[in-house]
């Protein structure tokens, strides 16, 4: 049996699995067009997305979550153009980030944008923000604790 050599990311034509390319950057953003997923295990179910502008000291970092297991329920429908786009030929090829919003003072009242996630095709790497066809099911504001716990998570942490 033959086998392959050491391969190093520039020996293949598929972008690095952290690694995200976003055309029209996103949603107020539309100068940082290059992003990349940072997976720090204390953080989970959490991942940084790092966000680069036209320069090497334009960087902005964001929050974001993978849904499933987390929003019981979500279920995101885009619009046909905009899985056109993204060269979606399936939906399991269909990443979807939701960018939370986490106040220090009060981690437990994190929130998470549901209506305008951002979707990358997971065999381009390559995404969009979105707002998603059945927005009116969804909150941009939508509360990762329910209220009755927080207060309860609040004092235990």
């Amino acid at each position: 049996m033959k086998v392959l050599p050491e391969l190093y990311p520039t020996d293949l034509d598929i972008p690095p699995a952290n690694e995200l390319e976003l055309p029209y950057g996103l949603i107020g953003f539309a100068q940082y067009k290059r992003a990349e997923l940072l997976y720090l295990p204390d953080h989970l179910p959490f991942l940084w997305m790092k966000l680069q502008g036209p320069t090497e000291h334009d960087q902005l970092h964001f929050i974001v979550i993978e849904p499933g297991g987390i929003v019981p329920g979500y279920e995101p429908e885009i619009f046909d153009g905009d899985a056109e786009q993204l060269d979606l030929r399936d939906p399991a090829e269909a990443m979807v980030l939701n960018i939370v919003t986490l106040q220090r003072q009060h981690p437990v009242e994190a929130t998470a944008n549901l209506i305008g996630p951002l979707i990358v095709n997971r065999r381009t790497r390559i995404g969009r923000q979105l707002v998603i066809a059945n927005y009116s099911r969804y909150s941009a504001h939508h509360s990762l604790v329910e209220n009755s716990q927080a207060p309860a998570l609040a004092r235990t942490a």
